[in-house]
């Protein structure tokens, strides 16, 4: 049900946002020459894909977890889309290709092994990393491997359609702060 569900909102989400799509793409391509951000990360059964988000910080700064990265190398354009979320819109294609979902865990790099390590042993990886969840709404990112490894675990042992649908909700309303990043 809940990959039925993934399949109708992130095709009728990208035919509904194709236009702000656009603007924003042509924006990023304006700032940076690069408007989209593709990086490899960890799917279901730790399958590897690469993960689409609008580029929120230069073309030259190192791949790493948000939470490493410097303050000094987001963008203009990448703060608001941060903020605004829509750094994550790119995403639907990702769900719609089946790599991901609307709702799960945030899929985590590839080196990321204390995290890796962590949700292993709670039995994340058996579903789909999403868009947003529970650690996401209440502002717990990848800086706590553990905590989010136990956040994680409980979303999806609790998981229900009412859950999913409020986890979207409180994401398009702006519940949650987004992954930190160092000052």
């Amino acid at each position: 049900m809940i990959r039925v569900l993934d399949v109708v909102l992130a095709l009728v989400g990208l035919v509904a946002v194709a236009p702000v799509m656009a603007v924003l793409w042509v924006l990023g391509w304006l700032e940076s020459r690069s408007p989209l951000f593709r990086q490899e990360r960890v799917g279901r059964y730790q399958r590897p894909f690469v993960l689409v988000k609008f580029r929120t910080m230069r073309p030259d700064t190192a791949s790493v977890a948000t939470h490493l990265a410097q303050a000094s190398s987001i963008t203009r354009l990448g703060r608001f889309l941060r903020k605004t979320k829509l750094d994550e819109l790119p995403q639907l294609w990702n769900v719609l290709k089946g790599e991901m979902s609307l709702v799960g865990p945030r899929p985590c790099l590839v080196g990321q092994v204390e995290l890796i390590a962590a949700r292993e042993a709670r039995g994340v990886f058996a579903v789909r990393p999403g868009i947003t969840g529970l650690a996401q709404v209440n502002g717990i990112d990848m800086s706590d491997p553990e905590r989010l490894a136990e956040v994680d675990a409980q979303m999806i042992e609790s998981l229900t359609l009412v859950g999913y649908f409020r986890y979207l909700v409180l994401t398009v309303t702006g519940k949650g702060s987004g992954d930190r990043v160092r000052g």
